[in-house]
């Protein structure tokens, strides 16, 4: 499970610099799950957290009510975590948070593409972005927001914190 593609979606939609990067030993960390009650289906390749999860990873940070994670044979890894809501954050090596916040996190770890919905939201300090539906391909680097047609895509950067990055 790679959460470290999270810290590039708020980078790269942030304009940060490319430097800044999320803690470079984070994915080489031991994955902690800690959580209420695990039932495995081997049959399906299924693993299911419940009643309260908590995921950590070096710096990384993931709560959510409920994470479903499936393989497919000859695939990797689909994550599926929905909660009221699924949080997580992480450190940058300049030592920033990100956090990202959203009802339902999926996230494809074959194709590299994540899915943020309901509520959706992705800040760095005080810029952020918030949407009902923000989708990230991290192969392509290209984030979408998109409003659904009720709401409107909202984002507020702060000019000079961003420039405090790209020193």
């Amino acid at each position: 499970m790679k959460f470290a593609i999270k810290t590039t979606i708020l980078t790269a939609l942030l304009g940060v610099s490319l430097s800044a990067q999320a803690l470079k030993n984070d994915t080489d960390q031991p994955i902690n799950i800690d959580s209420g009650s695990q039932s495995l289906d081997m049959n399906t390749n299924t693993v299911v957290f419940a009643d309260g999860v908590t995921i950590t990873q070096g710096s990384i940070i993931v709560k959510a009510n409920k994470v479903t994670i499936v393989r497919q044979e000859g695939k990797k890894e689909t994550l599926d975590a929905v909660g009221s809501p699924v949080t997580f954050q992480q450190t940058l090596d300049d030592g920033k948070p990100v956090n990202g916040k959203g009802s339902s996190v999926k996230y494809d770890l074959n194709s590299e593409f994540l899915t943020l919905t309901g509520d959706a939201e992705l800040k760095q300090l005080d810029s952020f972005i918030k949407a009902p539906l923000i989708t990230y391909d991290v192969k392509k680097q290209q984030l979408k927001a998109t409003s659904g047609g009720k709401t409107r895509v909202k984002t507020v950067l702060i000019p000079n914190q961003l420039n405090q990055n790209k020193k």
